[in-house]
């Protein structure tokens, strides 16, 4: 397989000091890192695709650490995650699925381990395709206050025989969270869950 041919990257971070109600005393910060690449697949059916997903994995370390970067560098500061991709109309929903484990290990490892699943969401389609991805916390999935959603997308991206994929990152909870739930502070860490 070859090498990643990456197009281009784009990175942002927003910081959200309040959504109608009384401004956060710490604002979070919610960030992402996208990728353009070549999807070596699109065009004809291939049965064997895994081999590209360890291709892929120092792009998600890359993509991990450049995003960790723009958030000021502190894995301790990053509370919530997720992963997702959009393929190129010549390519298949199944070549974004590769993007799962290199995506998710890559943050896990860049933040120390974090135990809770990477949530994730894929999609096909053409320039300028948005991609809502799920946010949950990084080492309890139960945590509701950091059930959230960053939308993405690249204008120009991705070209039919190209794939978007992208890494989020949080700092906390939705600005006003007050939907219940377990509480980030009583996290017991055994399971990834809870």
């Amino acid at each position: 397989m070859p090498d990643v041919k990456v197009r281009k990257f784009l990175v942002a971070v927003e910081e959200i000091h309040h959504e109608g109600g009384p401004a956060a005393a710490v604002p979070p910060r919610r960030g992402a890192v996208l990728a353009v690449i070549e999807n070596p697949y699109a065009g004809a059916y291939h049965a064997d695709i895994q081999p590209f997903m360890d291709d892929l994995k120092p792009l998600g370390l890359a993509m991990a650490r450049k995003l960790l970067a723009a958030r000021g560098g502190d894995p301790k500061s990053i509370e919530g995650y997720g992963k997702g991709a959009i393929v190129g109309e010549a390519g298949e929903l199944e070549h974004a699925a590769l993007w799962h484990a290199p995506g998710g290990y890559a943050m896990r490892d860049v933040l120390g381990g974090a135990k809770a699943i990477v949530p994730s969401t894929k999609k096909v389609g053409g320039p300028g395709t948005r991609l809502d991805i799920p946010v949950t916390h990084v080492n309890a999935s139960y945590v509701r206050s950091h059930f959230d959603a960053i939308e993405v997308g690249i204008p120009d991206a991705p070209k039919a025989n190209e794939m978007v994929v992208a890494l989020v990152m949080t700092t906390g909870p939705r600005v006003h969270a007050r939907a219940g739930g377990l509480a980030a502070s009583d996290i017991k860490g055994e399971d990834g869950l809870r």
